[in-house]
């Protein structure tokens, strides 16, 4: 038999601790999911002038637009702190979602989870 297979694998772990280890970790990363899709986050851009809530599923749930920035001669503005408040609600949705995953993973990298 293979070395590495059978009763023992390196560094004294076999295979059943590893897949229990497994299963935990799968538990933990399903609880996870369940608690981002409640969690909120709010994010404002243009010193408070635009409100963005974003759900833990990166969703908008709730745009708030301050009347005194509505300006027709410059939407472009508008638009810009549009952009830059949902762009941040994501990079710091991106950022709690990462720092929980690494909770549960001790740090290891597991690409295309989250």
């Amino acid at each position: 038999m293979p070395k590495g297979f059978g009763g023992g694998m390196p560094g004294g772990m076999n295979m059943n601790q590893l897949m229990k280890q497994a299963q935990k970790m799968q538990k933990q990363m399903a609880d996870m999911q369940e608690a981002l899709a409640e969690k909120k986050l709010e994010v404002s851009a243009g010193g408070g002038a635009v409100k963005i809530t974003i759900s833990g599923e990166k969703q908008i749930l709730d745009l708030k637009i301050s009347p005194d920035v509505v300006d027709p001669d410059d939407v472009e503005m508008l638009q810009d702190l549009v952009m830059s408040a949902v762009n941040e609600a994501i990079r710091q949705m991106d950022e709690a979602v990462n720092s929980q995953m690494s909770q549960i993973t001790g740090g290891m990298n597991l690409p295309g989870m989250f």
